[in-house]
């Protein structure tokens, strides 16, 4: 899906189109060219607070529910929170009168919306792009590039998607902030004199939520699933509750409520339907975390429990506003009779809790795919499961997001005021999904255009809308996700630009291992007892770090191995496929390593495996490391130069990332003119 971005020093090309290899840091190996097949099941869980292994032959209905139960606390509990917030920033945010046709007409806009975006769009559709039971933006445009290849689309193709992975992380942040905001601002229905402590008491929460964060999920997922049952049916009994007062709110379900009334609003029904995209905010996550649970464990969660606790809620609150109009300043909470209050408050406290670990989580697992597709440099990933290679932790991201989520708490002081910064990041990332959906399914799936075509359209008018009316908050906070999406799309694309130009400036010099290898018979060598081990990018150079050596020392170990460690497109690679041994001359061994963008390469384990190491106590690993200086003419702006030396220089390095012990390396510096 990306470009190719590799270091010698990290063994890290990427073969698609170019390798780029360099002596660097780089930690990211070849991107493969062969697409990844489908699969209907999934294999194991990614990155997921709850991850699940799952047979891979056909599943019983009861071990189905089991996974329905448990995609519930991690898929759904973004899109279950909505409840709290979204209703009541329809009615007041855009001023509505109190009537018949206005509380219709938004609860005829939900209902479409949840239906078409999540249910035909997300479920149906778009959950069958799995690339080896990964979804998620990057898993969509790494299945989109690979058939694009060849293709002009290509570079749009590894822009959009980039761009759509960089516009989750400020998701990632107001997610978070909004739920539990929203679920503590009941505290002030049930006990005004309170609401003095709100802020103080969601700060606390959500600083003790990422302070957690390193202990891993393993002990708190088990409860996730039951606890967001309860908040569904919690969500389903307060709907009928109040549903029971008004049943006439049931012809909302007419598409014609609809569209009169955005019709008799005009240009009001802007603001209107970016507070009914709330709604659906959460829906991208359904495909984001398919690789947890699998296709068809989601599909039973969202049409067995949330939908229709969902509907349930909203026509609840919209039968509640007709009754008593005084009640839309918290629709959500005023559901509730009053004994109720505190039970609802600590309940949906734990619901947004669990949706903002979901989230978290997930955004630990888009960068790790990022970092190994050669988007983002070497970043520290903690496993924080002995059993569940799903469960990580990402310390600069964890710490990252919660400096975010507190600034924007402090910043916005309400859930109201942090709506207006929701929905354009997401809106966005969402028309991106449904353009590479179609790419992949007219060349990946082979669908008829017309179909394809018919279908993108259906899709892209709505969520066109949506973007549109999202656009009129911009100044009231919209800008906030989108300078931080903007901010790491450029982040991201110069990490990638400045791999390639450094790939290049090796190549110049690149000496054919042939020669070498000519070379060698003419000085001939002292050989050392021992094996090294030297990461290099390129199938046929010798890696800079080994010529180095040679020229400086004049010596050699008696077993060479020149490693290369590859990033394919799909999410995980089979064992068979994991590595490729070629016995050559003079001692020398090439080894090629596979690993999928879901997976952490471990290259002690990756040669013991390969049978050319028998213990890294007598191996001696060269890595090189790159001073960055700007030449008379780069290749890129001065300041982007500048940007990637500081990348560079922050980049986890490469030992650790590949699981080396820092005792048996050997480091090998030069200077790189960019």
């Amino acid at each position: 899906m990306s470009d190719p971005a590799a270091a010698n020093t990290a063994g890290a090309t990427r073969t698609n189109p170019a390798p780029i290899a360099a002596e660097s840091n780089e930690p990211t190996a070849s991107l493969e060219t062969k697409a990844p097949a489908q699969s209907d099941a999934p294999a194991i869980a990614a990155s997921s607070a709850t991850a699940h292994e799952r047979p891979a032959g056909p599943q019983s209905p009861r071990y189905l529910a089991k996974l329905a139960v448990g995609a519930l606390g991690v898929v759904f509990g973004d899109i279950g929170t909505s409840p709290l917030y979204s209703m009541r920033v329809c009615v007041q945010g855009a001023h509505l009168p109190i009537n018949h046709a206005s509380v219709l007409g938004c609860l005829s806009l939900i209902f479409w919306s949840l239906t078409l975006i999540v249910a035909v769009k997300y479920v149906f559709y778009v959950l069958r792009a799995d690339n080896k039971g990964e979804g998620g933006i990057l898993s969509l445009s790494a299945l989109a590039t690979a058939v694009a290849r060849g293709t002009r689309l290509r570079p749009f193709v590894v822009a959009c998607g980039v761009f759509g992975a960089a516009l989750l992380y400020g998701d990632g942040a107001i997610t978070p902030a909004i739920s539990v905001l929203s679920a503590v601002e009941g505290l002030e229905v049930a006990a005004p004199r309170l609401a003095p402590f709100v802020i103080p008491i969601t700060l606390v929460i959500l600083v003790g939520l990422f302070w957690l964060q390193k202990r891993g999920t393993a002990s708190i997922g088990a409860v996730f699933g039951p606890i967001m049952l309860l908040w569904f049916f919690t969500l389903a009994l307060l709907g009928l509750y109040r549903l029971g007062s008004n049943l006439s709110v049931l012809a909302a379900i007419s598409p014609t409520y609809a569209l009169s009334f955005m019709l008799a609003q005009g240009r009001e029904s802007i603001v209107v339907l970016g507070a009914v995209f709330l709604v659906v905010t959460g829906g991208e996550a359904l495909y984001a975390d398919l690789g947890h649970f699998g296709r068809k464990p989601i599909q039973l969660g969202w049409f067995a429990v949330a939908f229709p606790a969902l509907l349930l809620n909203y026509f609840g609150q919209g039968a509640l506003l007709l009754s008593d109009p005084t009640t839309a300043e918290n629709p959500f909470f005023r559901m509730a009779p009053s004994w109720a209050l505190y039970p609802l408050v600590a309940l949906s406290t734990a619901a947004t809790v669990i949706a903002s670990q979901a989230l978290i989580t997930g955004v630990f697992s888009l960068t790790q795919q990022a970092t190994m597709l050669g988007f983002l440099p070497r970043i520290e990933v903690r496993h924080t499961s002995a059993h569940e290679r799903g469960q990580i932790y990402v310390p600069t991201m964890n710490w990252l997001l919660m400096l975010a989520t507190v600034s924007l708490v402090l910043s916005f002081k309400s859930s109201d005021a942090l709506a207006a910064a929701y929905g354009i990041a997401v809106t966005l990332t969402m028309v991106i999904t449904t353009i590479l959906a179609g790419m992949y399914a007219r060349r990946g799936w082979h669908w008829r255009l017309e179909r394809v075509v018919l279908l993108t359209v259906v899709l892209l008018v709505p969520e066109t809308v949506f973007l549109i009316s999202n656009l009129a908050k911009f100044l009231d906070g919209g800008f906030v996700p989108i300078a931080i999406g903007v901010g790491l799309f450029v982040v991201m694309m110069t990490w990638r630009r400045g791999r390639e130009i450094l790939f290049r400036r090796f190549q110049e010099d690149l000496l054919p291992l042939t020669d070498f290898f000519d070379l060698l018979r003419v000085e001939i060598p002292a050989r050392v007892p021992g094996t090294a081990v030297f990461m290099t990018a390129s199938g046929d150079g010798t890696p800079p770090a080994l010529l180095r050596n040679f020229m400086h020392n004049r010596v050699l170990h008696q077993h060479i191995v020149l490693l290369t460690i590859k990033t394919t497109e799909s999410a995980r690679v089979a064992e068979e496929d994991r590595f490729q041994v070629e016995h050559l001359e003079h001692g020398f061994s090439r080894v090629t390593g596979r690993y999928g963008f879901m997976e952490q390469p471990d290259a002690p384990t990756l040669l013991e495996r390969a049978g050319l190491v028998s213990s890294v106590e007598h191996t001696t690993f060269f890595l090189g490391r790159e001073n960055l200086i700007s030449s008379q003419h780069p290749g890129m702006a001065r300041w982007r130069i500048r940007l990637f030396a500081t990348l560079t220089r922050n980049a986890q390095p490469a030992n650790k990332f590949f699981g080396i012990p820092s005792d048996r390396v050997m480091e090998i510096g030069a200077q790189i003119e960019l």
